[in-house]
């Protein structure tokens, strides 16, 4: 289409202030923009206010959950705009609506399931028990019922902190929890959510998110937060974003708090959006080594009514040190979209796995562009923030840009995702009047975003269609972007899918470290799978689908029950997002939701909670896993031959894809000319600089076992190799030429 790879700047700036004292400043605007289809430049001014971001205190994180056996109060969070694909997409009942030309959806090759890799290793996390019953003393059952588990996860320092809905825990590396469940509304030194039996009611809070800068050794937690009620629980007139940023590296410490006012009505120096009072949707967090990033989604609190993506900037290390900073607010929302009717959602910026990979003053985000009403599209959105250092100044300016660019096809989900029947003893208690449920695949918004070798990584749901029967899968993009003379640029450097046959995967995150290596993680359900925890390596395409955590059981919670008042009756509410990140190790965290508990209908009538895996309403719980960082080897040369001359190898040997390790040895002076078919054991002494490769092949087409000793040639120059075969066959020697890598 014409609009593909314009690029374009649009710009409406709110610049906001921290102080502990509120103050009233003054209002500056600039609005500056390239038109999309004629490229004209056009220049105009309207009203912007300076707001303050309040820092309301200082938290800690303390103390396990009080809990107990029987459920008191079965009262579930309110519902609020923003998860429905449509609730984002005005464009998809608009009249002002332009149809793309038609595209067919994906049709993928179909990934096996198959066993996690070697080293990997995992956790339960989370549970709905968990959140419920997270608080103490005033917050004490006080806890909403919630579906599903908003995932969050961050690592660093060799400890795991894990965000679900409203409540937080950290863990050792081994899955050992440090501190918590704690109630979220308790850390941030809110209201009891629901002081039982009738009231009074705190803030409406969701969607956490969390964050470790591996260049400043600091925690990050973000949370949206609407006024209600105290004495019904109905909303009120106001909103936030509350802000938690660590003291010190130990995330079990002290805590910065800070609130952002996100209402947007012009009330309290915010600006006034239409439609509104506002709150911003599932915030989603950047960062680069000059700011801190949040996108919302911006809705009415009153209204479904919608106005677009949010970005606010601002200065990280003011922000860990306490010290006044002004936020940057661009309305992107505002900014002309390549398909009239269309309005900019879910605009997720990157995070990076190590100090300094962008460090040239631009941070980086992605979206999508399904705007509707045509639900397939094949084009994605890059977006650039430029001069990031500027953040730091009492005078920041920078400039929001983005760049379509063709991609793949990918397409609103169509179906939800089907599960392994099994028991559903709540379900049963109902009187069995509601149907098995499905999953909610819910729409094909971007996910998370990790900027890592140059490149941004990220996905979304998609309807894929194997064997000629549509499925929810996952469309994945690697993306390469670059800034130059202010100028974006941005080209597709790999990008795939994963489907798996008869079965659905969905709501994916992609962790990356530094070297570009990746893993996605997601939920795999099915006929012949409970809701589980799965994850694909990402190299060159997407690798077979390794079952992480396996469910046992079916999801049997109450927001896909008529009975229990479900929007979407026999679609449970899944998701919305999974998470993952490396950590300096090079390892990959994930954390996504599965079932990991099952009890009979006898057991569930004794004990509502199942022994304190489930409650008497839901019985979700999420995941934590540790994809191992990948060893291998490689080298070719030769070495001396046994009988003289010289004998040639090749070699190549990658812990997480196995399928593609191999070994080959010739050596003419003795008749040995081996090959190899399998790898069984690879071990390492990280000390020697060796790494040991035992296997089966073939010598000469007769079948043989056989072991490699390599020695890498730049730590131990000039190297060796050694090999021995079942028939008898030894030789070892240095490196006459070639080299041997271990990595």
């Amino acid at each position: 289409m014409s609009q593909f790879g314009i690029s374009h700047v649009f710009q409406v700036q709110e610049t906001q202030r921290l102080r502990r004292n509120p103050l009233t400043t003054k209002k500056v605007f600039a609005l500056v923009f390239f038109s999309l289809l004629t490229g004209a430049t056009l220049l105009g001014q309207a009203p912007q206010s300076n707001q303050h971001l309040t820092l309301r205190g200082v938290g800690t994180l303390s103390g396990q959950a009080g809990v107990s056996p029987t459920e008191v109060g079965l009262e579930v969070q309110p519902y609020h705009p923003g998860h429905n694909a449509a609730d984002v997409r005005p464009a998809m009942t608009s009249g002002l609506a332009v149809p793309l030309v038609p595209l067919a959806p994906p049709m993928p090759s179909p990934q096996a399931v198959v066993n996690p890799d070697p080293g990997f290793s995992g956790f339960p996390g989370l549970t709905h028990y968990d959140q419920r019953f997270a608080g103490t003393g005033n917050y004490t059952n006080t806890q909403f019922s919630l579906e599903p588990p908003d995932q969050g996860l961050c690592v660093g320092n060799g400890v795991v902190m894990e965000a679900v809905n409203t409540a937080l825990a950290v863990y050792s590396p081994s899955g050992t929890r440090q501190t918590g469940p704690t109630a979220l509304s308790q850390f941030f030194g809110l209201a009891p959510e629901v002081v039982r039996p009738s009231g009074p009611f705190g803030p409406f809070i969701s969607d956490p998110k969390c964050y470790f800068d591996p260049g400043t050794q600091r925690w990050f937690l973000t949370l949206l937060e609407i006024d209600t009620n105290s004495a019904n629980g109905a909303f009120g007139n106001h909103s936030s974003l509350l802000i938690a940023v660590s003291q010190s590296s130990n995330p079990t410490g002290a805590y910065l708090l800070y609130a952002l006012d996100t209402t947007d009505d012009g009330t309290n120096g915010t600006p006034s959006h239409a439609n509104c009072p506002c709150f911003g949707d599932q915030p989603l967090i950047g960062a680069d080594a000059n700011g801190f990033y949040i996108s919302t989604n911006e809705f009415a609190i009153h209204s479904n009514n919608f106005n677009g993506a949010q970005v606010y900037a601002m200065s990280k290390s003011e922000l860990e040190a306490g010290t006044g900073t002004i936020v940057v607010h661009i309305n992107a929302g505002a900014m002309p979209t390549p398909d009239a009717g269309g309005v900019w959602y879910s605009i997720q910026p990157a995070t990076s796995p190590s100090a300094g990979e962008e460090s040239s003053g631009t941070e980086y985000f992605l979206s999508a562009l399904q705007f509707g009403p045509a639900p397939t599209d094949n084009r994605i959105a890059v977006w650039a923030l430029t001069n990031t250092g500027s953040l730091k100044t009492p005078t920041p300016n920078v400039t929001l840009k983005n760049k379509v660019i063709t991609s793949e096809n990918y397409t609103q989900p169509e179906t939800n995702a089907q599960q392994k029947s099994g028991p559903t003893p709540f379900r049963d208690s109902l009187g069995d009047v509601d149907p098995f449920e499905q999953l909610a695949s819910n729409d094909d918004r971007m996910n998370q975003v990790v900027f890592a070798n140059g490149k941004l990584w990220s996905g979304v749901n998609t309807t894929v269609i194997v064997g000629g029967v549509p499925h929810v899968g996952i469309a994945f993009f690697v993306v390469k972007p670059s800034v130059s003379s202010n100028v974006l640029s941005a080209s597709m450097d790999d990008q795939g899918y994963v489907a798996v046959a008869n079965e659905d995967v969905l709501f994916p995150s992609i962790g990356v470290t530094a070297s570009g290596v990746a893993a996605m993680v997601f939920t795999l359900s099915g006929p012949n799978y409970f809701p589980s925890a799965a994850y694909s390596p990402i190299s060159a395409g997407a690798s077979d689908v390794r079952l992480a955590g396996p469910g046992i059981g079916p999801e049997d919670g109450f927001s896909g029950y008529a009975s229990q008042g479900s929007p979407t009756p026999g679609v449970a509410r899944w998701g919305d997002y999974s998470a993952a990140v490396a950590d300096d190790a090079g390892n990959i965290w994930i954390a996504t939701e599965y079932i990991g508990q099952t009890c009979t209908d006898a057991q569930y009538n004794l004990d509502k909670t199942c022994n304190k895996t489930r409650t008497q309403i839901a019985n979700w719980g999420t995941f934590i896993g540790k994809v191992p960082a990948c060893s291998g080897a490689d080298g070719s040369g030769d070495v001396p031959g046994k009988n003289g001359g010289s004998a040639r190898f090749d070699l190549h040997e990658d812990d997480c894809d196995r399928q593609q390790d191999s070994a080959d040895f010739s050596d003419p002076g003795s008749g040995t000319d081996f090959r190899s078919t399998q790898v069984n054991s690879v071990s390492r002494d990280n000390v020697a600089h060796t790494v040991t490769i035992a296997g089966l092949g073939t010598n000469n087409g007769l079948p043989a076992a056989f072991t490699i000793v390599a020695v890498d040639s730049s730590l131990v120059p000039p190297g060796a190799f050694s090999i021995t075969l079942s028939n008898g066959y030894i030789n070892s020697g240095n490196l006459l030429d070639g080299s041997i890598a271990l990595h």
